[in-house]
């Protein structure tokens, strides 16, 4: 079986595998190597993605000597964008304290290296806030008039999601401060204030795949699944299958 990689999140995550999407190039770039594996939930926000953790990853797919599915090879882990919508506007539902949030990263990643001692675990930060996009685009009736999320609040939750990170010893991809060093940013890789372009993609999927190659998850470095047309002798074509 292929080894696997676990994309985790809420709708950035969900959305990934649309044309040009982040996860679908990740996909794309391990075509013949590793099953990318998309597990997005829209709307969800780290509360919610703990008290599913054990539905998401069930304890099936722990490995082991019993037989099981081996481990994955990495996990990203992409929540914070819901955490961060304000208390105080229609979104407050979905919003998490910024400490919870941080406390609820922590226990996400303890549970899967846990589980999964060795598998690379990724986190990802909420990406930056168009505060007018966000009020040309709700998701539901605004009576305030006042965008649900703010860039500022996202740039705090982004901030405890870097801190989680160097507190568990994790790589982590901070996408609030990487995007923004584009002084276009928010019609370049926001559609709607929050959701990503194309180009928005591009930036995950770049950072991500850097975050990948430093663990050690390189193309170079994993096992095409099955021989290349290269490889197969074309006088004795199921001589590359005798195994």
């Amino acid at each position: 079986m292929r080894p696997k990689i676990y994309l985790f999140g809420d709708s950035i995550t969900e959305e990934s595998f649309r044309d040009g999407g982040w996860g679908a190039s990740l996909a794309n770039l391990f075509s013949r190597t590793v099953d990318v594996v998309l597990r997005g939930y829209s709307g969800y926000n780290s509360r919610w993605a703990l008290k599913v953790l054990d539905r998401v990853f069930p304890a099936a797919e722990s490995g082991g000597s019993d037989g099981a599915s081996p481990p994955p090879l990495a996990v990203t882990v992409f929540f914070g964008a819901n955490d961060a919508c304000l208390p105080d506007r229609y979104a407050a539902f979905q919003h998490v304290p910024v400490d919870e949030y941080q406390q609820n990263l922590h226990s996400i990643v303890s549970s899967l290296k846990k589980r999964w001692p060795k598998t690379l675990i990724l986190l990802i930060t909420p990406p930056p806030i168009d505060e007018d996009e966000r009020l040309r685009h709700p998701y539901a009736e605004n009576p305030s008039g006042l965008p649900e999320r703010t860039n500022e609040a996202a740039g705090a939750f982004a901030k405890a999601c870097v801190e989680t990170a160097g507190e568990c010893g994790i790589p982590v991809v901070d996408l609030w401060t990487r995007m923004q060093q584009y002084p276009d940013w928010r019609k370049a890789y926001l559609r709607d204030g929050l959701h990503l372009t194309q180009d928005g993609n591009k930036v995950v999927f770049e950072e991500v795949v850097k975050k990948l190659n430093v663990g050690g998850l390189s193309l170079e470095k994993l096992t095409v699944d099955l021989p290349l047309l290269a490889d197969i002798d074309q006088g004795d074509p199921l001589k590359a299958f005798q195994w």
